[in-house]
């Protein structure tokens, strides 16, 4: 059954963003980033939420255990164009014409009109798009943040704006569904729309969104056992909000992840920010 949903789920990757999926992370390119010129400091006001820590029960693993969750800090909504912005300016290594391709593929802040432009008509309190995963962690760092692993992420997912977990209500996927189904949501403005549970915004209404071991879905290695190397950052065990395999949105998600590289930009892929307590 392992064997099956591996198959299920990288076959899926491929349709999903019409690519291949690369599982093998040919370079240890999360080695590299430490090479890069050192981040300038960044204050960008945003409020941290306390998340209370838990357990959840993962979409697909070795087994079926619980998932324990510790304590953090989650920004409560996307980092936006604005603040994007603020970050290149003080970091020019991380410009669209600066910045390395290791690090950002070619079409990383595509829409940008020059390196220190927004976007033609675009909403500096838009969440911001087109950037990579070392650009994402090259913020957060910069930020004294870092990414959400991809469990803080989905635990945080579970809920609606009722409760900490609606997994068991079928409005919930079925909610997801019509979201990622919306055209253009990657344009909205930031925190439109009502936080859930946790008071976190736009954790589905506008744009997909990176964590740290985003990857985790296509090995079997397994990141919370303690040993793992950086390739698992790419490549190692994973989980979702979902029991069920014909979880659709849940799917989606992982699908998603599965067909991404570190330096990979995508008109609606953004990040926010979480922090240890």
């Amino acid at each position: 059954m392992r064997k099956y949903l591996k198959l299920i789920i990288c076959f899926g990757s491929f349709f999903f963003l019409y690519q291949s999926c690369d599982k093998a992370a040919t370079t240890d390119t999360s080695d590299k980033i430490s090479a890069s010129a050192k981040e300038v400091s960044i204050n960008p006001e945003v409020k941290m939420v306390t998340i209370k820590g838990g357990e959840y029960q993962p979409f697909y693993g070795e087994d079926s255990s619980l998932v324990e969750v510790k304590d953090f800090l989650l920004d409560e909504r996307p980092v936006t164009n604005r603040e994007f912005l603020d970050f290149v300016k003080k970091n020019p290594q991380w410009k669209r014409s600066n910045v390395k391709a290791i690090f950002a593929d070619e079409t990383y802040l595509k829409d940008w009109q020059d390196d220190e432009t927004l976007p033609k008509n675009a909403d500096p309190n838009a969440a911001v798009t087109f950037v990579s995963w070392f650009a994402a962690k090259a913020y957060a760092k910069a930020a004294g943040k870092r990414l959400p692993t991809l469990d803080e992420w989905e635990y945080v997912a579970m809920a609606d704006e009722e409760t900490a977990n609606a997994r068991n209500k079928p409005s919930y996927s079925a909610h997801l569904i019509n979201l990622y189904n919306e055209k253009d949501r990657q344009t909205h403005k930031v925190k439109l729309s009502k936080p859930n549970y946790w008071g976190v915004y736009n954790m589905f209404d506008i744009i997909w969104e990176w964590t740290d071991d985003f990857n985790s879905i296509m090995t079997t290695s397994d990141t919370r056992s303690g040993t793992f190397d950086d390739k698992g950052l790419f490549c190692a065990a994973a989980a979702t909000t979902a029991t069920d395999a014909l979880n659709y949105a849940s799917y989606m998600r992982y699908a998603f992840r599965a067909s991404l590289k570190a330096n990979y930009t995508v008109s609606n892929l953004g990040f926010r920010c979480a922090k240890d307590l």
